[in-house]
C-alpha cells in the first residue's frame, strides 16, 4: 500500500511549513502529496461542498487560503528527490487548455516525472461564473481538454479539433518525461465513473468524512472497472486511490477492494508536531502495511 497525505497546500500554504512537509513526509516513507484547486471562493453559493462538513469551503482555506496547486508543488519539488505530487483536484475546465498543457509539462520535467494530474469538472457553477467558463457541457470539455492535453505532451506537433475544445497544429515544448503525465480522475458521479473507466490512469474520489466510505467506495470502483472493460482497456491498469482511515485493519480492507494508494490528511499545526505526527503515523502504519 502507497500513502499520500491530502489537502498539503492548503494545510501548509506558507514557505517553512511547506518545505518541512515535503521534506517530513519523503522521510516518512509517505509516496505523495495531494492539493486541492479552487481559484476562487464565492462568498454565497448555492451548491453543497460534499466533502466537508459544513458543506462550504471555509474549512479548505482556513490555514492560509488554497494556494495554486502547480506552484506549491514546484516550489516544494524543488526541496524533495522522490516524493511524488498529485492535484486532488483541479477542475480542469477552467482552464485554457494549451497553456495549462505548457504548465503541467513543465512542472513534470522540472520534478523528473513526479506530478500527476487529478482532475475533474467540479460541482460550484459560482466559480465557472467568476472565472467566465461556461457551467454547460463541462464534462463534454473535461474529457476533449484530457484529449488534447495527452496530444500536446505527446506529439511534436499537436492538433485538436472537437466540439469544445480547437487548435490547429502547434508545437508546445518541454516535453513531460515519457511523453505523458499520470491523468486521475476525481468524482463520485456515474459520469465520474464511466469517465474514469475510459480514459484515466488512476481514479481519485471524494475523501468521505463518514462511515459511507465503506458502503459507497466498493460499487464506485467496480463501475470504474466496468467502464474500462467496456472500453477494451484493462481494469487493473487504473491505479485507485481513497483515503480517510489511520490503521493497519482499516488499510487492509481497502487493499482487499483494489485499492493501491490511500490519503490521510495532517492534524499537526507546528513543524515540530507536523514530524512527530508523520514520524509516528509511518512507524504504525505505513512499515506495516508495505506488502499490502
Amino acid at each position: 500500500m502507497k500513502w499520500g497525505i491530502v489537502f498539503s497546500s492548503t494545510t501548509c500554504p506558507d514557505p517553512e511549513r511547506a518545505a518541512a512537509l515535503g521534506e517530513y513526509a519523503e522521510a516518512a516513507g509517505f509516496e505523495s502529496l495531494w492539493a486541492p484547486e479552487h481559484i476562487i471562493v464565492p462568498v454565497e453559493y448555492a451548491h453543497v461542498y460534499r466533502a466537508s462538513p459544513t458543506g462550504t469551503l471555509d474549512r479548505l482555506g482556513s490555514r492560509g487560503g488554497i494556494p495554486d496547486p502547480l506552484i506549491w508543488f514546484a516550489y516544494v519539488a524543488a526541496r524533495t528527490t522522490t516524493i511524488k505530487f498529485g492535484t486532488g483536484v483541479v477542475i480542469l475546465p477552467e482552464h485554457a487548455v494549451v497553456p495549462y498543457a505548457k504548465e503541467t509539462a513543465t512542472l513534470a520535467s522540472l520534478s523528473r516525472g513526479r506530478f500527476m494530474l487529478g482532475v475533474g469538472v467540479g460541482w460550484c457553477q459560482e466559480e465557472y461564473d467568476a472565472i467566465g467558463t461556461p457551467w454547460p457541457q463541462r464534462g463534454k470539455r473535461c474529457e476533449e481538454m484530457i484529449e488534447a492535453l495527452r496530444a500536446l505532451w505527446s506529439e511534436p506537433e499537436a492538433a485538436y479539433d472537437g466540439d469544445l475544445v480547437n487548435f490547429p497544429a502547434v508545437k508546445c515544448d518541454p516535453k513531460p518525461p515519457g511523453g505523458t503525465i499520470p491523468i486521475v480522475i476525481g468524482g463520485t458521479s456515474p459520469a465520474a465513473t464511466r469517465r474514469a473507466g475510459r480514459m484515466a490512469d488512476g481514479y481519485f474520489p471524494a475523501i468521505f468524512p463518514t462511515e459511507k466510505v465503506w458502503t459507497d467506495l466498493p460499487p464506485m470502483l467496480e463501475q470504474v472497472r466496468k467502464a474500462a472493460a467496456d472500453a477494451g482497456r484493462d481494469p487493473d491498469s487504473i491505479e485507485m486511490t481513497s483515503g480517510g482511515v489511520r490503521t493497519v485493519d482499516e488499510a487492509r480492507w481497502f487493499a482487499d477492494h483494489g485499492v493501491h494508494r490511500l490519503t490521510i490528511a495532517v492534524k499537526a499545526r507546528s513543524v515540530p508536531e507536523l514530524r512527530d505526527e508523520l514520524n509516528r503515523f509511518a512507524d504504525e502504519v505505513i512499515t506495516n502495511t508495505a506488502d499490502l
